[in-house]
């Protein structure tokens, strides 16, 4: 199909809700703002970025038939996304995040998922059913799965024949959830992409740095890991190579979405062809340049 899909994102869309100060917050505070609202979620924002970067997302993710579903899947059409793939509940509500952020980062999150944790194998069907690949032909493209998704059905894909030819690039949804990911260590062609924190969960201990990070999760079954730390250095790794980059030094503006904005960077790179360390550079780059624009300007 010329006209089909080129990537698949697969794990959480919902609405963003993010309230913004350029104040420090600290617990009680009530400070002047912004508040505003965004399709987000990390597949959806992942697919957008490729989108922005000439690509053909498909996304596969969970979406209420509620009032907040409709207006996120007209959303996502106009983003030039492909939806058909998504699954719609009759009888669970459009997902939502909120957020809190201040001049001292994110101060809080709460999210709502049941949508997201009710999409079992029947929402991966078109994977294995023909549509976009079966047991006989497999996917052979990139597909991001996010660790939003069950711990029964992250098992179940890691040992999936229909993925066995996949570009799996892998995300954690947030520390809580990273370690769901540990289903894919020992498997070859898997990228995980993950914070400083979410890579301690994933090992169980913290690290002072993404280099100590990365060697870890290479020691537990990585076959590679990009990990990110903010603003200091991050670092790309498998048993050949490590690079280690810092990033554009820069005032933060806001972070929620930067690390999804990075990892699309880095693909859309990586599926241009462009060498290792200059993918991380430009990604880099891409995810400051993110953090530095003021929230209502995008």
């Amino acid at each position: 199909m010329t006209d089909g899909p080129d990537i698949l994102c697969v794990g959480a869309a919902h609405w963003d809700v993010i309230g913004h100060s350029f104040a420090q917050i600290t617990l009680g505070d009530d400070v002047p703002g912004t508040i505003h609202q965004t399709p987000g979620g990390v597949a959806l924002n992942i697919a957008r970025t490729l989108t922005k970067q000439g690509h053909r997302p498909a996304l596969i993710a969970a979406i209420g038939r509620d009032a907040a579903g409709k207006a996120l899947l007209a959303e996502i059409g106009a983003l030039g996304i492909d939806s058909r793939f998504l699954v719609r509940s009759d009888t669970l509500p459009t997902d939502t995040y909120l957020a809190i952020e201040g001049a001292n980062g994110l101060i809080a999150a709460i999210a709502t998922a049941a949508a997201l944790e009710s999409m079992g194998m029947h929402a991966l069907a078109p994977l294995h059913d023909g549509r976009l690949g079966s047991d006989v032909a497999p996917w052979r493209g990139a597909v991001v799965l996010d660790s939003g998704l069950t711990p029964t059905l992250i098992s179940a894909l890691a040992h999936a024949n229909w993925l066995c030819a996949a570009d799996l690039r892998l995300t954690a949804a947030s520390p809580v959830k990273a370690a769901r990911l540990r289903a894919f260590m020992g498997r070859p062609r898997c990228s995980f992409y993950l914070n400083l924190a979410e890579a301690g969960q994933i090992c169980g201990t913290p690290f002072a740095d993404s280099a100590r990070a990365a060697r870890a999760l290479l020691a537990l079954g990585a076959a590679r890991v990009l990990v990110t730390d903010g603003p200091n250095a991050a670092t790309d790794a498998d048993a050949h190579v490590q690079i280690t980059r810092p990033p554009p030094a820069t005032a933060p503006q806001r972070v929620t979405g930067a690390g999804d904005l990075f990892m699309a960077a880095h693909i859309a790179q990586e599926l241009a062809g462009t060498p290792r360390q200059d993918a991380l550079d430009i990604a880099l780059r891409a995810a400051a340049a993110y953090v530095a624009d003021a929230p209502h300007l995008s």
